[in-house]
């Protein structure tokens, strides 16, 4: 309906990374992407498509090299992959924002997900 507000769904609050942070994904040829926004039950990361079919993959990597963290195989479930608007309509690079949900993450990586959002994302308030 018009007017009406989105319905905010996500259990946990996002926050943005202090510094440049991201992720490598891929099963064979890793990619790389960079991280929009974390949480304790997933992530947004935006990422060069350039017209190659994505890889399956089940697992990423997060890391940001300025806070000397890193954490690796984290499971995750695709929740959404969209194509962002061209910057520049002459441009053939094609952006992507893709966001996941953590899956099965063991006691240490819950662990290091909390660390990296107590200690390495910009946040105003506790979290919840």
């Amino acid at each position: 309906m018009k007017g009406r507000e989105p319905i905010e769904r996500r259990r946990y609050k996002r926050f943005s990374p202090r510094s440049s942070a991201f992720v490598a994904f891929g099963a064979y040829d890793k990619k790389i992407g960079h991280i929009v926004d974390i949480s304790r039950g997933g992530l947004a990361f935006h990422y060069f498509a350039n017209g190659d079919r994505l890889n399956k993959s089940v697992s990423i990597d997060i890391y940001s090299a300025e806070e000397g963290f890193y954490l690796k195989e984290v499971p995750f479930i695709t929740v959404s992959d969209v194509e962002l608007p061209r910057e520049f309509s002459w441009s053939s690079i094609i952006m992507r924002r893709r966001g996941i949900q953590f899956d099965n993450l063991t006691p240490s990586q819950v662990s290091q997900v909390e660390y990296f959002l107590l200690n390495h994302t910009a946040r105003n308030q506790n979290m919840k």
